[in-house]
Parts: structure tokens; C-alpha cells; sequence
């Protein structure tokens, strides 16, 4: 039986194709997340690993919520890594070296990225596609990206 929802079905592909570029983006980061958790090397090594290590499980937990979202809608949340790398906005790169600061400037730049195309959807899914649920979803999303972003910016002061 189909969710019986106020969107219609071109709002709802419209929101669920958005959603699916955000999961692709998020799963991005969160591999970028992991490398710099595996790889990084410094003199603060415990407490960034920490850091990235609590970043990544955050970020385990809002690809999980997106791709529920997704399916809520009566969507697929489709995942191949080559799908994600097609349609994400995030570029796949890594730093030169493996010092901590490194990592934070690559991920904080990553985090904003999202921030951005969050306040954007936030509003098309409520004027566009009346679909103030989604709306609010991808608003609690970008709060937690401003947190995870305000906490790198705190390791480069």
C-alpha cells in the first residue's frame, strides 16, 4: 500500500532525487572521514583520531536516516559507490600528507559544501514541493553538519 502523503509524485521524485545526491554526498564524506581516521599522523594523533572516529559515527547514523527517508517516500536509496561518485558534489580527494590539519581543511570544506546545498533544498522543499517534512529533516541534518564543522574549526585556531 502507498504512503499516503500531500506531495505530488513529481515534488516527491523531485525531493527523492535531492535526498539521493545528499546520501552520495554524505557517504563521500564519510569515507573521507575514515581515511583521515586510518591514515592520520601527528603530534595531536589521539585526540583528532577521537574526533574523526565520533565524526564518522555521526555521519553513519544521518546516511542511515537519509536512505530511510528515502525509502519512507516510497523511493530506493540505490548505493554503489559508482553511483554515489556520478552523482555527489563532493570531489573524491585527499590530502598530500597525513598530518591532522590536512585532513580537517579537506572535511571542513566538505561539511560547508553540504551546508550549503541543505539551506538551498530546505527551502525548494517547502516552496517547490510543499514538503515541509523533508524540509525540516535536511534542516536537522545541516545543524549537525554546522556542529561537526564548528568542531574542525576549533582544531585550526
Amino acid at each position: 500500500m502507498k504512503a499516503n502523503i500531500e506531495i505530488a509524485e513529481a515534488g516527491s521524485q523531485a525531493v527523492a532525487t535531492e535526498l539521493l545526491k545528499l546520501l552520495a554526498d554524505e557517504y563521500v564524506l564519510y569515507t573521507k572521514t575514515r581515511n583521515a581516521y586510518w591514515n592520520m599522523e601527528d603530534s595531536h594523533f589521539y585526540e583528532r583520531e577521537k574526533l574523526f572516529d565520533d565524526q564518522a559515527n555521526q555521519l553513519t547514523e544521518i546516511i542511515d536516516s537519509i536512505a530511510k527517508r528515502i525509502r519512507s517516500m516510497e523511493h530506493y536509496a540505490y548505493a554503489t559507490l559508482k553511483s554515489f561518485l556520478e552523482i555527489t558534489h563532493l570531489a573524491e580527494t585527499t590530502p598530500d600528507q597525513n598530518d591532522s590539519l590536512a585532513y580537517i581543511k579537506e572535511l571542513l570544506s566538505d561539511h560547508d559544501s553540504i551546508v550549503i546545498h541543505c539551506k538551498e533544498n530546505a527551502h525548494r522543499f517547502t516552496t517547490e514541493f510543499k514538503d515541509a517534512a523533508s524540509s525540516d529533516f535536511i534542516t536537522y541534518l545541516l545543524e549537525k553538519h554546522e556542529n561537526m564543522a564548528w568542531l574542525l574549526r576549533s582544531h585550526l585556531k
